[in-house]
């Protein structure tokens, strides 16, 4: 197993408690095959780390927020602490390769597992919430998760725009809107992609973006400035 000084290093975290620590990374499978360990799972810490993990994101984004609607923050916060967003960060943490696992799960992939790799993430949060306080585990996750909120922002704009966009060309023309890639110039690690959207057989919007997705939202908001003009 690698060595915990490593993964302190890692999270920016010294543990004054280094069992709590250690528990924080206990699957329950461990203890099957190994009764006399002294330390329990690590299922109370993944409550706790749930629990904050809601809480400092729903209070990040009423403050960064303030005109996103209930089930706008609702929406984001799911997004965020959902498995796939954890596991993610998990393995950006390397927290798969300091995991207690039965030999059984160790067989059959338990360190790249999302389940397990989200529960260890919660316990994590949860053991230097108890170890580090309050304001030093919001800071952590704070940091830990800024890329992630940025992504989950951009994809709901994206999702928003282009959804608002596909309502109004269903009533109106009981078509989806078309979107057309017009440009990709640059580099490959740089290209800037050119994209517009046509609907009821003509073009309405037209976006710049780093990525198609990125072109896409901008065309449909585009799109949506139409429209709203026009009427």
């Amino acid at each position: 197993m690698a060595e915990f000084a490593d993964l302190q290093d890692t999270l920016g975290i010294a543990f004054k408690n280094p069992s709590l620590f250690h528990q924080a990374l206990v699957h329950r499978s461990y203890l099957h095959e190994n009764p006399d360990f002294t330390l329990p799972t690590n299922e109370r810490l993944e409550f706790l780390g749930d629990s904050l993990l809601g809480f400092v994101i729903a209070e990040k984004l009423y403050k960064d927020f303030p005109d996103l609607s209930e089930g706008g923050m609702t929406k984001l916060r799911a997004a965020l602490v959902r498995k796939e967003t954890l596991a993610r960060l998990a393995s950006s943490l390397g927290l798969g390769d300091y995991l207690y696992l039965g030999r059984g799960e160790e067989a059959s992939g338990g360190r790249t597992k999302q389940s397990i790799l989200a529960g260890a993430f919660e316990s994590v949060v949860g053991a230097i919430l108890i170890d580090q306080g309050f304001a030093a585990c919001r800071a952590f996750v704070l940091r830990l998760f800024a890329g992630e909120m940025g992504r989950a922002v951009e994809e709901r704009l994206t999702a928003d725009y282009k959804s608002q966009l596909q309502e109004i060309a269903q009533a109106k023309h009981r078509a989806a809107p078309l979107y057309r890639t017009i440009k990709a110039v640059g580099p490959d690690h740089a290209k800037e992609f050119t994209v517009e959207v046509i609907v009821g057989g003509s073009v309405i919007g037209r976006g710049h973006g780093k990525s198609k997705r990125q072109a896409e939202k901008e065309a449909a908001r585009a799109a949506l400035e139409t429209l709203a003009q026009e009427q």
